[in-house]
């Protein structure tokens, strides 16, 4: 890729970014309309991340509407100091992380004996990109936590280095390396399949 073409990228995120942090502000002054474009403009980063960081796609829509339910209650302390697709996205960390918490403390309790290949056949098949997607969160599953959160926040949410830094709560320089760890991980694995296939 071209310099001119990665600068004219990097604009073109950092004014989409701008915008965003606009309609949040104007949203936390109560303009419902902008907080409504807030919403449209970030959620399907919000889904992907949850989708990938929880590993669960049946779940994602849940945890993305909690993850809004808790950015409209702590919209009047958002401050701008990052922008606002970071601020929304490490309240969508937390409420991942709350959500693993719940489900180890509830106790499991399973009408069959084999819960698990029930779960696994009530899964729908033949959808469009569903073995893709399948396919990918087996990849990312593969990767520890911290490198699987460095992966899905700047790879596939997009975020910039120093933002994805922000909401995983470490140096840019972490970021970078568990991002290249991750990478040569996914790939290795892919080279492997095409082996066996």
């Amino acid at each position: 890729m071209t310099p001119t073409l990665l600068h004219s990228g990097r604009r073109r995120d950092q004014a989409r970014d701008d915008l965003i942090t606009e309609w949040a502000l104007a949203a936390r002054d109560g303009d419902a309309a902008a907080f409504e474009r807030f919403v449209r403009a970030t959620r399907l980063d919000v889904w992907r991340f949850v989708a990938h960081l929880s590993g669960d796609l049946h779940g994602a829509d849940d945890l993305t509407q909690e993850t809004y339910l808790r950015a409209l209650t702590a919209l009047r302390g958002y401050a701008a100091r990052s922008c606002a697709r970071t601020w929304l996205l490490a309240i969508a960390r937390r409420t991942v992380a709350d959500r693993f918490r719940t489900a180890a403390a509830r106790p499991r309790v399973a009408d069959t004996a084999d819960w698990q290949v029930a779960a696994e056949r009530a899964q729908p098949r033949g959808l469009p990109g569903f073995e893709e997607g399948v396919a990918l969160l087996d990849l990312l599953r593969t990767l520890d936590a911290p490198r699987r959160e460095a992966f899905v926040l700047t790879q596939l949410a997009g975020l910039p280095y120093a933002d994805a830094a922000d909401v995983a709560g470490c140096p840019v320089g972490t970021v970078r390396s568990r991002v290249a760890r991750a990478r040569e991980r996914v790939t290795a694995l892919l080279v492997e399949a095409d082996r066996a296939a």
